[in-house]
């Protein structure tokens, strides 16, 4: 697809939260589209069954295989049993297909916290990043199918701006990503599920609703953490989260793309197996197009690829408006510094001529921390009875899970979360920090096979303690060299490494643990043993040891920061535009100048939709 003439007016590099949205929003207004994807379009029942979503994360039709640091010193990285050394780090899921992330991800649809969006605000200073306005992002986006929406003379009420702005729900019903929540009442026929879930965290729900739970309404009155009223009171409680599915499939970017692409075929083109290698600029800083391979598996964090194959000749496209970039936080960094975008230092120790000496481009690049707390329950959950959590092998009987999950019912249409709490690990937090979910399985975190060992045992329960709005910003993406095939180096610089001098996040975690373990406790007294951490870690030191060894992240953000123009480490201005350059802006998961929300995916799904709202008003006459 080489052209010395522009063919389209943009072209979108990377078919993920940020990209695929975007592009798709562009080419509805009649734009000409050309996205790129390095991966290819493959789908296969590990993609359209929510509750296998662990093993679409190795699933090698659209796996890429990254493998982190999350230290720099080579003891405490040892210390962590997730540590591959052949590798050098700790298993990173992303993925190489149409839909990037959003192919394997947990579905989790949570809009995070208004503070997010007002700190932008304050630190761009442009005012159209305040929450209200952002929240119209999410509406817009939203196909909410488990709250009906207002009727009668509640719809009516809802149109006077101070009653919606108080006391509406808004939540968005006709929007591209289908919203569900798991059917509550699948618990009913297992008393120890039931138990573990509600027994052990009746007092945060409790507390939330200011009394005590009836017993007929145990699994009925769960709050809806997407309501605005929710939000503007506080969001702390016990929640059924909605996950983004329709009949119980995973719907998301990928199904967007290809309906806009089959309604416009003129205006939106996919291409797959298309590695970006650099972005095309004239003599100066404007930017013109893309050059890319066209091959299969180029990229090496693809398990297919062969990485000594020798690629073809790369390919160049041309636009006549902008090149957006929506790789994501390892790879947008990369393809910027590729291109002889970012550090002055890094570029020249790569032999890669400085066009934009931006310090910032792959800085500040931030994660979520998470800790397990797993159980031995005294027998098997009867939920889990039956359920083999793979799809059945060519000329055998589906198991029975499965044969429900073809009628749109049972466990396999959820993510197998059974109810989340979001809480403040310390009164004083300004915000809610924790985001502690249960589910029936074994989870320490990612490492190869992981995804095999989840259900492999049927007495396991898991409460995941999610540390959101952390306090380190000390990561780092840097090039491994300047061959684009190669993944980036890529470091967080975890808890003491880090910028968090005042311990704050390891102290949140310990928090959360010591919660966990008061729900649980009257489970200890009837059968269940605590195996992760164990009771070999009982005081507050001994669990600050575990988690530091321990903790991993899967919401990798905030190596492309927006910040305002003469903010020496912005990459980009409040508008998305790379600065120091011209027509080109990045919109992904990067942009953030720190990580929002409590599941990265809701607002990057928000920023596409306002990325499009300003490339569409750049490009009016």
């Amino acid at each position: 697809m080489s052209a010395a003439t522009p063919d389209f007016d943009y072209v979108v590099v990377g078919s993920g939260a940020g990209g695929g949205p975007l592009a798709a929003n562009l080419a509805e207004a009649g734009m000409r589209v050309l996205l790129l994807e390095a991966g290819g379009d493959e789908e296969n029942l590990h993609y359209q069954v929510p509750c296998f979503h662990g093993e679409a994360t190795e699933d090698d039709a659209f796996s890429w295989k990254f493998f982190v640091r999350h230290y720099a010193s080579e003891e405490q990285s040892r210390r962590d049993s997730k540590f591959v050394p052949e590798h050098d780090g700790v298993f990173y899921p992303r993925a190489g297909t149409l839909g990037g992330c959003t192919a394997h991800h947990a579905l989790i649809t949570i809009y995070g916290s208004d503070t997010d969006w007002d700190a932008i605000a304050k630190e761009t200073g442009d005012r159209s990043w305040r929450n209200p306005k952002m929240r119209f992002y999410f509406e817009r986006l939203e196909r909410c199918n488990y709250i009906a929406p207002p009727s009668g003379l509640a719809a009516l009420a809802f149109r006077v701006p101070f009653i919606s702005r108080f006391f509406s729900p808004r939540h968005g019903y006709n929007g591209w990503l289908c919203t569900q929540t798991a059917d509550a009442k699948l618990a009913l026929g297992d008393s120890q599920l039931v138990g573990v879930i509600l027994d052990g965290a009746a007092s945060a729900l409790e507390a939330s609703l200011g009394r005590a739970l009836h017993a007929h309404e145990r699994l009925e009155s769960y709050l809806d953490p997407n309501d605005w009223v929710t939000h503007r009171i506080g969001l702390q409680g016990l929640w059924n989260t909605p996950i983004s599915t329709v009949n119980g499939r995973r719907n998301g970017t990928r199904e967007r793309i290809k309906a806009v692409a089959e309604a416009h075929p003129d205006r939106l083109v996919v291409k797959t197996h298309a590695l970006a290698t650099r972005v095309l600029f004239d003599g100066d800083t404007t930017a013109l197009g893309i050059e890319y391979v066209d091959a299969p598996h180029a990229y090496r964090a693809d398990p297919r690829s062969n990485g000594a194959a020798a690629l073809p000749a790369p390919e160049q496209v041309r636009v006549r408006r902008e090149v957006i970039l929506s790789g994501g936080a390892f790879n947008t960094p990369q393809l910027l510094m590729l291109s002889g975008i970012g550090p002055r230092e890094e570029l020249e120790r790569h032999g890669i001529d400085v066009r934009v000496d931006r310090p910032g481009v792959g800085e500040n690049l931030q994660d979520r921390y998470e800790v397990p707390v797993v159980y031995d329950l005294p027998e098997d959950f009867k939920l889990l009875s039956g359920c083999s959590f793979e799809p059945p092998a060519p000329g055998t009987e589906p198991d029975k899970c499965f044969r429900a999950w073809e009628q749109g019912e049972g466990l396999y249409t959820t993510n197998g979360v059974s109810l989340a709490i979001i809480r403040r690990s310390l009164p004083q937090m300004p915000v809610p920090d924790l985001f502690i979910f249960g589910l029936p399985a074994a989870f320490r975190g990612y490492y190869p096979g992981y995804s095999g060992e989840l259900e492999r045992h049927k007495d396991k329960f898991t409460w995941a303690i999610l540390k959101a709005h952390t306090r380190n910003r000390a990561g780092t993406v840097r090039l491994r060299s300047a061959d684009p095939r190669d993944t980036p180096d890529v470091n967080f610089r975890y808890f003491d490494e880090g910028s968090d001098a005042a311990g704050e996040d390891l102290d949140a975690l310990v928090s959360g643990v010591q919660f966990v373990r008061r729900m649980m406790s009257d489970h200890i007294d009837i059968g269940a043993e605590e195996t992760v951490p164990g009771p070999g870690y009982g005081s507050e030191d001994e669990l600050r040891s575990f988690i530091r060894d321990n903790a991993w992240g899967h919401h990798a953000s905030c190596s492309c920061k927006l910040g305002r123009p003469d903010d020496p480490t912005a990459v980009l201005d409040s508008s998305f535009r790379v600065l120091g350059t011209k027509n080109l802006r990045v919109v992904d998961a990067s942009v953030f100048p720190r990580i929002p929300g409590f599941f990265v995916v809701t607002p990057v799904f928000m920023i596409s939709e306002k990325a499009s709202d300003v490339i569409l008003a750049d490009a009016r006459p």
